[in-house]
């Protein structure tokens, strides 16, 4: 698959042995949880350095100026075995609220202020899922539209119609490997089959600055 064809990919270049340790590190300090969203985490930086794995795709992708805006760990187990509907990506989390025409409504996820910006803003940018654990059919992967990057903005009830007109990626994966996608692809993941741990590190890229004094709030 092409990212820019199907709006998902996955890498050739897997996570180096030093940076899973890191990555499991992180895990270990933040605890089991659904979605965490981290800021100021040393583990982090060293995580989305633009030498790093994650960094080099990055650049690959957006340019030497692609950089780090948003981090989530999902840490999906038996006791939490989630399942997420057909969406889209479409808030960014910024540093701090400024009135911008397209910019809005607001919401605090976590301590984290989030807005929903302009389609454009979101078409500029890839996310990127690290894999601790492996993830084959019954252990919840994600799934994808391949295409529905292309066409905007998805009412949130209208998700579910819309993706059953594409073809679906089931994106499998073994230790350390990294999925990328388009950040506004309709993407969903099910409860898991046969619950075992799932940890994954996501984490949004942008290489353009933000309008009107808007900045993004980083990792």
């Amino acid at each position: 698959m092409d990212l820019d064809i199907d709006g998902v990919e996955l890498a050739a270049n897997a996570l180096t042995a030093g940076e899973l340790a890191v990555l499991t590190d992180l895990f270990d300090d933040v605890g089991e949880r659904p979605g965490k969203r981290i800021i100021g985490h040393p583990a982090a930086a060293v995580l989305t350095d633009m030498n790093s794995t994650l960094g080099g795709l990055a650049q690959a992708k957006l340019g030497p100026n692609a950089r780090p805006v948003r981090l989530v760990l999902f840490d999906k187990t038996a006791r939490r075995n989630w399942g997420v509907a057909w969406h889209q990506d479409r808030t960014i989390a910024v540093r701090e609220r400024r009135e911008v025409e397209g910019f809005g409504p607001w919401s605090t996820k976590q301590g984290v202020l989030h807005v929903t910006p302009p389609f454009k803003v979101l078409a500029g940018m890839v996310t990127m899922r690290a894999h601790l654990d492996p993830v084959d059919d019954l252990n919840a992967p994600l799934i994808v539209a391949k295409g529905s990057h292309r066409i905007g903005v998805v009412a949130a009830d209208q998700a579910s119609r819309v993706a059953e007109a594409f073809d679906i990626a089931t994106c499998l994966a073994d230790v350390g490997q990294v999925w990328i996608y388009r950040t506004p692809i309709l993407h969903a993941s099910k409860p898991a089959q046969n619950p075992k741990r799932r940890r994954v590190l996501q984490i949004d890229f942008a290489s353009a600055d933000l309008p009107g004094g808007l900045e993004w709030a980083g990792v």
